[in-house]
């Protein structure tokens, strides 16, 4: 028996070639691999921003040994502890101008809502770099604490004399060869000046006219005359005196606050609480969880910050059930709250006050100013 005729040839069977549509699919498929994989490594002119560390301002902050300090010492602390909480809150950014985030790192936060996908050049402004960057936010923060230690030290009765510093002057400024570092600016056109608000907001009202500057320069009285210039300042055209001002106080109080790798001014408002409830009897916060975010000048007045969003994230990650914010960025906090923290509104640092102490003394939370629409139930 054989299994085989030699004499009949084997033929293949046809290869079964692809439709033209299963080809198209698989090239698209390898095209959007390769466009994946070339966006993965390319360079994007945004970076991320997302919530960053949560510090207490009633509790420690790691200093630069790393070992665990307390944020905020008064002389004479009570000594009494407390349950409850005021915590500052951070913003990270992932990426600088060295190195962005890829777009598959983008394209991850986009859909993130404690994240936010923002312009390089509106936090890396062109032609500063990010050394220089952490320089300037390293004095909005030592300003922001001295700002703060002045606010609750009036609040809580004390006399905080003021003046007003030249910290800076440009080079091609119009104060050039004018006016000098440590000159101390005590009147603006024959008006005494008790503020760097105040001179900005005079410079401003003149729309470019000569301004007549009051001094006092090692220990003389003088006066000086300055044409400001019109120029940008954080995307905003102004009036100019090409100089950075800054507010000298004689603190009657040796207010000690420590708190390493946080810059900018945000975090005043609760500096100042924080400093309050260390140099006040009993527990301002009776025992309740408060975060917040706002910056603050000398005479309690709670400004708008950057990155509410991220903050109010990182605040119900923290286990905070109440969140004080500046009435100032209300348009961002509108839809924008996590289940579980109750928002409310402020614009002095005695409205803040009232709202620890309705808190804590269980009084009528609907009667607070919150930001319409904000407002959710605490768990």
């Amino acid at each position: 028996m054989t299994l085989f005729d030699e004499n009949v040839a084997v033929v293949p069977a046809p290869r079964r070639r692809w439709s033209r549509s299963t080809v198209l699919g698989v090239w698209s498929l390898a095209v959007a691999t390769l466009i994946l994989f070339v966006f993965t490594f390319l360079p994007s002119p945004y970076v991320i921003q997302q919530p960053g560390p949560v510090l207490n301002t009633l509790g420690t902050s790691p200093n630069a040994d790393g070992e665990d300090v307390p944020l905020i010492t008064v002389p004479d602390e009570d000594e009494t502890s407390t349950e409850g909480r005021l915590d500052l809150l951070t913003v990270q950014v992932n990426g600088n101008r060295e190195r962005t985030p890829s777009w598959m790192e983008l394209a991850l936060a986009w859909f993130d809502p404690s994240r936010a996908v923002v312009p390089l050049d509106r936090i890396f402004p062109t032609g500063q770099t990010t050394e220089e960057r952490n320089t300037e936010n390293a004095a909005l923060m030592s300003d922001s604490q001295l700002e703060a230690s002045a606010a609750a030290l009036r609040e809580l009765g004390y006399d905080v004399p003021q003046e007003i510093v030249v910290g800076t002057v440009a080079d091609d400024g119009a104060s050039a060869g004018v006016l000098d570092l440590g000159d101390v600016i005590t009147s603006l056109d024959g008006t005494p000046v008790s503020s760097v608000e105040e001179v900005r907001a005079a410079v401003q009202s003149g729309e470019g006219a000569p301004v007549t500057l009051g001094i006092e320069r090692e220990g003389a009285e003088t006066s000086v005359s300055v044409t400001p210039r019109w120029g940008e300042v954080n995307g905003q055209q102004q009036w100019l005196l090409g100089v950075g001002l800054t507010a000298a106080f004689d603190l009657p109080v040796d207010v000690k606050i420590q708190i390493n790798n946080v810059g900018g001014p945000s975090a005043g408002m609760m500096f100042a609480l924080g400093i309050i409830d260390k140099m006040s009897p009993g527990d301002l916060t009776g025992g309740e969880h408060f975060a917040g975010t706002g910056t603050i000048d000398a005479r309690g007045n709670v400004g708008g910050i950057g990155g509410i969003r991220q903050k109010l994230f990182g605040a119900r990650d923290a286990g905070a059930a109440w969140f004080l914010a500046p009435q100032a960025n209300c348009n961002e906090v509108v839809g924008h709250v996590p289940d579980g923290i109750r928002v409310f509104a402020v614009s002095t640092l005695e409205e803040a006050l009232t709202v620890l102490e309705t808190v804590r003394d269980r009084g009528d939370l609907d009667a607070l100013a919150t930001c319409d629409g904000t407002s959710a139930p605490a768990s």
